[in-house]
């Protein structure tokens, strides 16, 4: 037991000898170190108050040079928990969960990119042949993208109101199991506003059929239209 708390002694002054600014937890571990590029490494706590009507919250986790990675937990200030998320290089990865005070409501699926290598490597399907996979290197724009099944509860009930699939921010269309471009979405978007056109019955008054009838054959007609000259 004695050469246990020696070794975690010695690895806490380890870890303080790295820091510029640091605070000891209640655990006797090094929390909050900053190192001497200012920048955030180790676990930290932080304690957000409540201002301005927005309520505080605490949150949890590891920073690496700076960037939050790994496991982040945020808990109210009465010690409920709101969200466990997932992160790398400082962007969302994983599964990331949202909680309320009866249960989950909300699980997130992201994907998270090396901003030192902005580039990705996905599986595309063969239009032709659906058993077919192609291994595709593509330039990601963004850090993180939503991708994979998200799923929304009802949390009191526990049940499922709804899931979405993402692949690389593009939402996939739960018919054809393919993502939708922005290109495909104003194309579906367009085709379902002609489509509705079709389906309108249009309501011609009683009025205007008559005289259309009574004027068929006219070659001139005089119309009213309340000019004084």
């Amino acid at each position: 037991m004695r050469w246990l708390l020696i070794f975690f002694l010695i690895a806490s002054l380890q870890a303080q000898s790295q820091c510029k600014t640091f605070v000891i937890g209640v655990h006797h571990d090094t929390l909050k170190c900053t190192d001497y590029g200012s920048l955030k490494q180790g676990k930290w706590v932080v304690h957000v108050p409540i201002v301005r009507g927005e309520p505080g919250y605490e949150e949890e986790g590891v920073y690496k040079d700076d960037k939050k990675e790994g496991t982040w937990r945020r808990y109210s200030l009465q010690g409920d928990v709101l969200a466990i998320e997932n992160y790398k290089w400082g962007y969302k990865n994983g599964l990331c969960d949202y909680y309320d005070m009866w249960g989950i409501v909300r699980e997130e699926s992201w994907r998270a990119t090396n901003p030192a290598n902005p580039y990705d490597t996905i599986e595309v399907p063969d239009l032709n042949d659906d058993r077919k996979i192609y291994m595709k290197v593509i330039k990601v724009d963004a850090s993180t993208m939503q991708h994979g099944t998200w799923t929304f509860y009802d949390s009191q009930r526990g049940t499922i109101l709804k899931t979405e699939s993402y692949v690389l921010g593009q939402k996939v269309d739960p018919i054809t199991n393919k993502p939708i471009g922005k290109q495909q979405a104003l194309a579906a978007d367009s085709a379902a506003v002609a489509a509705a056109a079709k389906n309108i019955v249009k309501t011609v008054p009683k009025e205007v059929t008559q005289y259309e009838k009574k004027n068929a054959k006219k070659k001139k007609i005089a119309v009213r239209d309340g000019a004084t000259f």
